[in-house]
């Protein structure tokens, strides 16, 4: 595959990542929440930090992490150019690409939604608002919005331990450049041999 089709992957992936990211932004209260399906919605919430919620503590934290995610991405695009440079197989240029992408649309938020956004906070954000965003450069937080609550009740008394207990399955909200990620390292993982074939011995 060759490096400008890896680029339209990218391109396409982060459009529709931050078009999604926008939209939410500037239509919904953190919080809001529209039910697509029973087991789907539509979920406005902030991630200050990493996968899942996580967050390096301290003062300096944030920036850290934002720092972090610009160095692995530019790790990433070397990795990207190096496997088409070597013509690498289609299904690893393609996982890379969107690794980098989905990275690179979650540093965008990281970066500047601090600085174009208002918060959202009892109201909808204003794009570039007149009295500053709500954070500073590298200081912003990622939009999540897509959540899939596979399952939400009380289990059977008859379970151990956790009987006669409220669970939910699946509770992470994510966004488009998660997905992304996923699928990236989830092609790796399924097709690993076809992504790094053995080179045959002369």
């Amino acid at each position: 595959m060759s490096l400008r089709k890896a680029s339209l992957i990218i391109i396409l992936i982060l459009l529709i990542d931050q078009i999604s990211k926008i939209y939410i932004k500037t239509s919904f209260v953190l919080g809001e929440e529209v039910k697509v399906l029973d087991w789907f919605s539509i979920l406005f919430v902030e991630n200050e930090g990493m996968a899942w919620g996580a967050k390096i503590p301290g003062e300096y934290g944030k920036l850290l992490l934002t720092l972090f995610r610009l160095g692995a991405i530019v790790g990433i695009g070397y990795w990207l150019w190096d496997s088409v440079r070597n013509n690498g197989s289609r299904i690893l240029i393609t996982a890379i690409a969107c690794i980098f992408a989905g990275a690179f649309g979650n540093i965008i938020d990281s970066v500047f939604y601090g600085l174009i956004f208002d918060d959202s906070y009892g109201h909808v954000a204003q794009f570039l608002p007149e009295t500053g965003g709500y954070g500073t450069l590298f200081h912003g937080k990622v939009v999540d919005m897509l959540y899939f609550p596979l399952y939400e009740g009380v289990l059977p008394k008859w379970l151990p331990i956790w009987g006669g207990e409220y669970f939910s399955f699946f509770d992470p909200v994510f966004n488009v450049a998660d997905t992304a990620i996923s699928v990236g390292v989830g092609l790796l993982l399924l097709f690993n041999k076809k992504a790094f074939p053995k080179k045959e011995s002369e």
